[in-house]
C-alpha cells in the first residue's frame, strides 16, 4: 500500500491563493476550501455520519455537494454516489448493497419517502462542529468512491474507485491532455457520474480551478466559455450538438485560453465534426468507463478528421489489445480493484493473464487506431435472433414441403 497526499491538504500548502471552485456566484480559494471541509466534516462527526465506512450523498452540480463529497474523503470515507435520476426502488437497493451509516440529500432532491438513513443537507448545517482533523494521507488501495453501473448486463454493480485509481486517472489526462494548475475546467456534467466526478478529483491533483455549474443549460455554457478563462470542458455528444447550434448565432469565438472539449459517450460523426472545425472548436473523443475512472483511450483534434469514427489510442499507463471475438481487452492502474460485495465478479471479467475484458467490440487500423463497434452482449442477442429467423425460416419450409 503506497501513501499518497491528502490532496485537500496539499494544495492548500502549496497554492493557498489560488481559486479551487467556482460556482458562478461564490469563489473558494484552497486555503478557503480546507476551512470549509474541516467544518463540515466536524459537522458529520457531531451527527454520528461518520461512524461507518461509507456516507452515501444524492446532490446536483452545487457547491454544498462538492464541499460535502471533500469532507467524506477528507474524513477517509467512502462516498457512495446516489444518482437523483433513480426511482425509490433503484434507490433502496443501492443503498441496501452499500450500507451507508447515512445518505445526505440537497434540499432541492429531497422525496417525502426519505425516512430512516436519511438527511438533508440543511439539517446537517444546523449540526454544531467538532473538534475534528482530516486524515493527513490518503492510501492508494482504500476506495475513494462507489458507483453503481448503468446495469447494461444485469442489476446495477457498485465499482469501487481507490485513490490509487483516481490519480492514475488524473496522471494519464494530463500527460495526454498538457494540463497544468493553470487550467479552469468547467463541469457541467453530473458528478455523481464518473465524468464529472473524475473532474472534482483532478481539480485537487492538479491545483486547478473547478468552474462548477448545477447543470447543463446550452445558452449559459455557450456564454461562460466565450466570457470567462475555461480552458477545458466535458461534453457528450447530446451537449455537443447543442453548443454547435448556438455556434451558429453567434460571431464571437470561445475565450482565447479555450483549448480542448473533451468528448465521452460515443464518436463524433463527420457532419458534427466538420462543424467543430469550421467553429474552431478543438474536440478530443475519449473512450472510457466506471471501472477506469474515465477516459482511456483519446483521440486527438489533430487527428479527428483522418479518422472519423475511431475514439483514438491509450492514453499513458494504458495497454490496450483485442481478445476473442474481437473483445477490447485492457490494463491499466486506473482499473477498480473490484465490485462491492462481489468478491469474484472483477476476476471473472479479466483473461487468464490479467487483461480485463471490457465487454466492448473494436477494432485496430493499421496505426494503432480504435474504433469502438459496439457490445459484446448486443451482438450475442442479434446472432441469437438471426439464428432463431433461420431455424424459423427452416421450419416453415419444412411445412410447406410437408403440404405439397
Amino acid at each position: 500500500m503506497k501513501q499518497l497526499d491528502n490532496w485537500i491538504l496539499k494544495q492548500a500548502y502549496l497554492v493557498p491563493n489560488r481559486i479551487a471552485v467556482d460556482d458562478g456566484k461564490t469563489q473558494l480559494t484552497f486555503a478557503k476550501l480546507k476551512q470549509e471541509v474541516i467544518k463540515l466534516s466536524g459537522q458529520l462527526k457531531t451527527a454520528d455520519v461518520l461512524e461507518g465506512q461509507r456516507v452515501a450523498i444524492m446532490t446536483s452540480n452545487s457547491l454544498s455537494g462538492y464541499l460535502l463529497a471533500l469532507a467524506i474523503l477528507g474524513s477517509n470515507r467512502s462516498i457512495v454516489w446516489i444518482n437523483w435520476r433513480l426511482s425509490d426502488e433503484e434507490i433502496t437497493r443501492q443503498l441496501k448493497d452499500s450500507n451507508p451509516s447515512m445518505c445526505l440529500v440537497e434540499d432541492k432532491l429531497w422525496r417525502d419517502s426519505f425516512q430512516k438513513g436519511f438527511m438533508k443537507f440543511s439539517s446537517l448545517m444546523r449540526v454544531p462542529a467538532a473538534n475534528y482533523q482530516l486524515v493527513s494521507e490518503f492510501h492508494d488501495e482504500d476506495v475513494a468512491s462507489i458507483m453503481y453501473t448503468s446495469g447494461t448486463t444485469g442489476r446495477p454493480k457498485g465499482v469501487m474507485q481507490t485513490f490509487g485509481n483516481h490519480f492514475a486517472s488524473a496522471v494519464s489526462s494530463s500527460l495526454n491532455l498538457g494540463l497544468s494548475a493553470e487550467d479552469e475546467w468547467l463541469c457541467a456534467v453530473p458528478i455523481f457520474h464518473i465524468s464529472g466526478f473524475s473532474i472534482m478529483m483532478r481539480g485537487l491533483i492538479y491545483g486547478m480551478t473547478i468552474r462548477l455549474v448545477s447543470h447543463f443549460q446550452p445558452e449559459n455554457i455557450d456564454q461562460i466559455l466565450t466570457t470567462e478563462p475555461i480552458s477545458t470542458v466535458s461534453v457528450v455528444p447530446y451537449m455537443l450538438k447543442k453548443l454547435l447550434t448556438l455556434r451558429a448565432q453567434h460571431d464571437v469565438p470561445y475565450n482565447s485560453n479555450f483549448r480542448c472539449m473533451l468528448l465521452g459517450g460515443g464518436p463524433i460523426d463527420h457532419q458534427t465534426l466538420k462543424l467543430c472545425q469550421k467553429y474552431r472548436i478543438p474536440v478530443v473523443q475519449s473512450y472510457g468507463m466506471t471501472e477506469t475512472c474515465s477516459q482511456i483511450v483519446a483521440l486527438n483534434y489533430e487527428d479527428a478528421e483522418r479518422r472519423i469514427g475511431s475514439v483514438g489510442k491509450p492514453l499513458f499507463l494504458t495497454q490496450l489489445k483485442l481478445g476473442e471475438n474481437q473483445e477490447i481487452l485492457i490494463k491499466t492502474p486506473a482499473l477498480t480493484k473490484g465490485y462491492l460485495n462481489r468478491s469474484n465478479a472483477l476476476e471473472s471479467k479479466k483473461t487468464s493473464d490479467g487483461w480485463y475484458k471490457t465487454g466492448d467490440i473494436g477494432h485496430l487500423d493499421n496505426d494503432g487506431f480504435l474504433y469502438v463497434d459496439g457490445r459484446i452482449d448486443d451482438m450475442i442477442i442479434f446472432a441469437v435472433r438471426i439464428f432463431s429467423q433461420m431455424k424459423s425460416s427452416r421450419s416453415i419450409l419444412q411445412e410447406k414441403k410437408l403440404m405439397k
